[in-house]
């Protein structure tokens, strides 16, 4: 029972974490159109959430032809699929116990 919990517990806050962390990426991304202010805080941090994961990303899949950077499509994407899979199993398993 307190084990089961407890998983049920960990796959709620992963679903939190990665839920905020989609967030963060959709608004980093917006934020790029409009030229944002380089030294603002909010945008420093923004690029400091985003920019390492985006970097790992590049060196795969370079961007598209007309500078079309599709890194955070990618990292959306991933985060969605361990949201659904292993948020899922987390469940499964808790409710299993």
């Amino acid at each position: 029972m307190v084990l089961s919990t407890l998983i049920e517990a960990l796959a709620q806050i992963l679903s939190m974490v990665i839920n905020i962390y989609i967030w963060v990426v959709i608004i980093a991304a917006l934020i790029t159109w409009v030229r944002p202010d380089p030294y603002n805080p909010i945008v420093q941090i923004l690029y400091k959430l985003t920019e390492p994961l985006y970097a790992k990303i590049r060196k795969v899949i370079p961007t598209l032809i007309g500078g079309i950077d599709i890194a955070p499509i990618i990292v959306i994407l991933a985060l969605k699929f361990i949201d659904l899979f292993v948020v899922k199993l987390l469940f499964g398993l808790a409710h299993s116990l």
